[in-house]
């Protein structure tokens, strides 16, 4: 006998979040909120294009049984990152990025077979954290993930459990039936202990994080072919300066910078950002400095280098 079997998980932003983030003296393309995900799981791939969730996790799974044996079983899962705030919304934006879903081998018991999948990614959204010491905020992404268990007996029943997750933001759990079987998570922002992917602050993570963003950016704005170059900015110098001109987009590939407006840190932004939107439209100058608080590297991306469509389509909203 053959039994097949389904979890999900969809990661949102509910409205009370936006709500209880600090203001800060940035522009920030901040990700919008999501409604609360239906009582059924829904068609994640035109969810996804609504840009409805933040995340999904969604494990497959099947087993073959004879005589309540198990023969045979395997699966097959997905992630979905929502699409997150538009690149030519704002000055400082993060962008989306989906990190490598973990399968482990899955569990064979007397009668029953456990799979899990764990998935996740940075969400859109930038979240401020206070500065020990100073007056002011980092502006750094949010990672958000769920660790999904389903288990399916030789009898044909089945059991999912979210087994682990993010502290933040919510996160709605579907029965194998496909119905809302609970909500977990926050609805304010809380700094989690890790991911399941290691320490964000490490170079392994890092550089995952870096290959999954700079093959978003590929897709979204760089013409066919284009290649990253990257920079190193040293501790103490400066990316761009207040009031100059300038023709580049920058990606924050690892590392921080101190953002000076008028000679004052009113900010620090992290890695995953996406800086100098502006000056980029039109030969704008540029509305801060960018201080490297240690040794950093950005992509560096020049207004010839973005697709003319995509080029059309951003300065045309900029005058909407």
């Amino acid at each position: 006998m053959r039994t097949e079997a389904t979890a999900t998980a969809i990661t949102w932003l509910p409205f009370e979040a936006l709500d209880r983030i600090a203001a800060i003296p940035l522009s920030l393309a901040v990700a919008h909120y999501d409604d609360p995900p239906p009582e059924t799981v829904p068609d994640l791939d035109e969810f996804r294009r609504q840009d409805a969730f933040r995340e999904a996790n969604e494990l497959c799974a099947w087993i073959e049984a004879d005589d309540g044996e198990i023969v045979d079983y395997g699966q097959t899962g997905r992630s979905l990152i929502g699409d997150g705030p538009e690149l030519e919304a704002h000055q400082v934006l993060f962008a989306a990025v989906e990190f490598p879903a973990i399968q482990p081998e899955p569990e064979v018991g007397d009668g029953w077979v456990r799979f899990t999948q764990t998935v996740g990614g940075r969400i859109g959204l930038p979240a401020p954290r206070p500065v020990a010491g100073r007056s002011y905020f980092h502006v750094g992404a949010v990672s958000a993930w769920t660790t999904l268990e389903l288990v399916i007996r030789a009898d044909g029943t089945s059991e999912t459990r979210l087994v682990a997750a993010s502290p933040f933001p919510r996160h709605s759990l579907y029965a194998s039936d496909r119905r809302l079987a609970a909500v977990f998570g926050a609805a304010e922002f809380e700094l989690g202990e890790g991911t399941p992917w290691g320490e964000e602050c490490t170079p392994a993570f890092a550089a995952a994080v870096e290959s999954e963003l700079e093959r978003r950016l590929a897709t979204s704005i760089l013409r066919q072919g284009v290649k990253l170059v990257r920079q190193r900015v040293p501790r103490g110098e400066t990316l761009v300066e207040q009031g100059r001109r300038g023709h580049d987009l920058f990606v924050l590939l690892d590392g921080v910078f101190d953002v000076e407006i008028d000679g004052d840190v009113v900010a620090q932004v992290g890695s995953g950002a996406i800086l100098g939107e502006r000056a980029v439209l039109g030969g704008r100058r540029r509305t801060a400095t960018l201080r490297a608080v240690r040794s950093s590297r950005v992509a560096v991306i020049g207004a010839d280098e973005i697709s003319r469509p995509q080029l059309a389509e951003i300065s045309a909203s900029r005058t909407r």
